[in-house]
């Protein structure tokens, strides 16, 4: 146990400065000492939280939502697309309170989950296994994780059509294919195979999946389709439509969040400028938006018609706090300061009322009113997994301007 204590220790002191390097190479912005507090707070909730909801789940199961009616966790199996975000929230929070508790539910869920590196059925892998085990390879390196991770990233690989020039997201009749925005997410875990493996295979993967999501998924103002149906044998656009957001024309708030959190990587990782001008093109349409509220966390869509009255999605806004908190240093120092500042903004709102949890409520998880999939019905208005995960790593990115 000792030894354990002492790599993992040592792992994070290693992580911390790797987050500092990665997300301060411009000049820094000054955090706030009043949101640090409430910051440290917050993350002292979820250290509580999450313990929590630890004694709630089955052996197997990973955390998906809360039914406030029936007082239940709602759970899935290691396949569901979620599944790494509980694993990662637990290691994030772990890095910041040393709670040993944390990083022994970490280790024991990471257990059911490892299965899934062989997973070729699914686009999520990164969010999946680089979320979860990606994270432990950064804070205590192990080989059985860099296997693992490898693995998984051949997984993923294996979606990839050069005719399409895309990484298949959901498997469907055989005269579809289809890719959806959400797929940006899941790139970082190929650059991560190619850096420890020699093998630019995963990031010329990557980067082709890019290039054409680029092409094909935004529109002129830079918003973004959700879905994109190409035809698996020539790789032309057959249809430009949603699945999650109001309409096949609207802007789903995640959606734009995905994209911006995803272009904002992608420069990290090749330094090439025409992502980093997508990913500041992005930013704008979020922040320029007429649709987007003073609190900055977005209506679940920028297009949803009983706008003042829609619902919010503190997941999308969770994410684009944490994007925002690394494009600020890649830009500008005026650029910069506008997406720190609304980043700093949605921090804050995302730690008060409505969205942050009461100790001892909400399942154990941190934040509610998330949105998952109104037109299906399913998860709306209801804390999510992946909107405490981003909401943790958001808070973090923000502690390092105050380093």
């Amino acid at each position: 146990m000792l030894k354990r204590k002492v790599l993992w220790v040592a792992g994070i002191a290693a992580f911390a400065m790797v987050t500092l390097a990665n997300a301060q190479t411009k000049p820094t912005f000054k955090a706030d000492k009043a949101l640090l507090k409430t910051i440290a707070a917050d993350i002292r909730l979820g250290d509580e939280q999450y313990k929590l909801m630890a004694k709630e789940l089955g052996p197997d199961r990973f955390p998906k939502t809360y039914d406030p009616k029936t007082d239940s966790l709602k759970t899935s199996g290691s396949d569901w697309w979620c599944s790494g975000f509980y694993p990662g929230t637990l290691l994030y929070l772990y890095k910041e309170t040393k709670d040993e508790v944390l990083l022994t539910e970490a280790e024991r869920i990471m257990k059911v989950l490892e299965k899934e590196q062989y997973n070729k059925t699914t686009h999520d892998l990164g969010f999946m296994m680089y979320c979860s085990f990606g994270n432990a390879q950064k804070i205590a390196p192990k080989a059985e994780y860099k296997d693992i991770l490898l693995n998984s990233a051949r997984s993923l690989a294996s979606r990839f059509d050069p005719k399409v020039g895309c990484i298949r997201s959901w498997d469907s009749k055989r005269s579809e294919y289809l890719v959806i925005i959400d797929n940006m997410m899941n790139l970082e875990l190929l650059f991560w195979a190619s850096k420890v493996s020699g093998d630019p295979t995963f990031r010329n993967i990557a980067i082709t999946h890019a290039n054409t999501t680029m092409k094909h998924h935004f529109r002129p103002d830079f918003s973004s389709y959700h879905v994109i149906n190409y035809d698996p044998q020539t790789g032309a656009v057959q249809q430009k439509r949603t699945a999650q957001g109001y309409s096949d024309a609207s802007a789903w708030a995640r959606g734009q969040a995905w994209g911006l959190y995803g272009y904002t990587v992608m420069y990290r990782e090749t330094k090439d400028k025409k992502y980093l001008d997508q990913a500041q093109h992005i930013a704008e349409f979020i922040l320029t938006n007429p649709n987007l509220p003073k609190d900055k966390i977005p209506y679940w869509d920028f297009n949803a018609p009983n706008i003042p009255n829609a619902l919010r999605d503190a997941s999308a806004g969770a994410v684009m706090a944490s994007a925002l908190l690394e494009l600020c240093t890649y830009v500008p120092k005026a650029s910069g300061q506008k997406y720190f500042n609304t980043a700093q903004t949605m921090v804050r709102s995302l730690s008060g009322a409505p969205y942050i949890s009461k100790p001892g409520t909400n399942g154990g998880f941190l934040l509610g009113h998330s949105v998952g999939h109104i037109p299906q019905g399913t998860e709306v208005d209801v804390p999510l997994t992946y909107a405490d995960y981003y909401f943790v790593e958001s808070m973090i990115r923000y502690k390092a301007f105050a380093k």
